[in-house]
C-alpha cells in the first residue's frame, strides 16, 4: 500500500464535497444568512483539504487498528474521533472569523460534531469498500480467491 497518495487525494476530494455542502448547510441554518454560510463553507475548501489530507498521511503511517481479517471497524472510529476534533476546531475558528460573533462559530462546530461524525463514518466504510489506489490490496485478495 506504498503508493497510497492518489487515494488520500480522492478521499479528500470526496469528502471535502460532502464535508462542505453540510457546513454550508449547518452554518446557513446557524447564522440566518445564506451568505455567510458559503462564505464559511468555501473557507473550508482550503484549510480542510490540506487538513485532511495530513491526517490521511498520519493514519497511514500509524497502521494502528488494522487486523488480519480485515475487520477495521475501530480504526475507522478513531479516525473519525480524531479528524472531527481537528475539524472541529478549524470551523469554530473559520465561523467566528467570518461571522464576527464567537457564538455562531461555537454554535456551528457543535452541531458539526455530530452531523460530520455521522457521515464521515460512512465516507470511510464506503472507501473501505474501494480498491482505487490500493493495489497491494487487491492482489493478497486475488490471492485468497485462487
Amino acid at each position: 500500500m506504498a503508493k497510497s497518495y492518489k487515494r488520500h487525494i480522492a478521499k479528500s476530494i470526496t469528502w471535502r464535497f460532502i464535508g462542505t455542502l453540510d457546513t454550508i448547510l449547518l452554518a446557513w441554518l446557524i447564522s440566518g444568512d445564506p451568505y455567510t454560510g458559503l462564505q464559511i463553507g468555501f473557507a473550508e475548501v482550503v484549510t480542510k483539504m490540506l487538513l485532511y489530507y495530513l491526517h490521511e498521511r498520519v493514519w497511514f503511517k500509524i497502521r494502528a487498528g488494522i487486523t488480519k481479517d480485515g475487520d477495521s471497524k475501530k480504526r475507522h472510529l478513531a479516525k473519525t474521533i480524531t479528524w472531527r476534533v481537528v475539524g472541529t476546531i478549524d470551523t469554530m475558528i473559520l465561523a467566528w472569523v467570518i461571522s464576527g460573533d464567537p457564538m455562531i462559530g461555537l454554535k456551528v462546530g457543535g452541531a458539526e460534531v455530530v452531523t460530520k461524525m455521522i457521515l464521515y463514518y460512512l465516507h470511510e466504510r464506503a472507501w473501505y469498500k474501494i480498491d482505487f489506489g490500493l493495489k497491494q490490496r487487491r492482489k493478497r485478495i486475488k490471492e485468497q480467491q485462487a
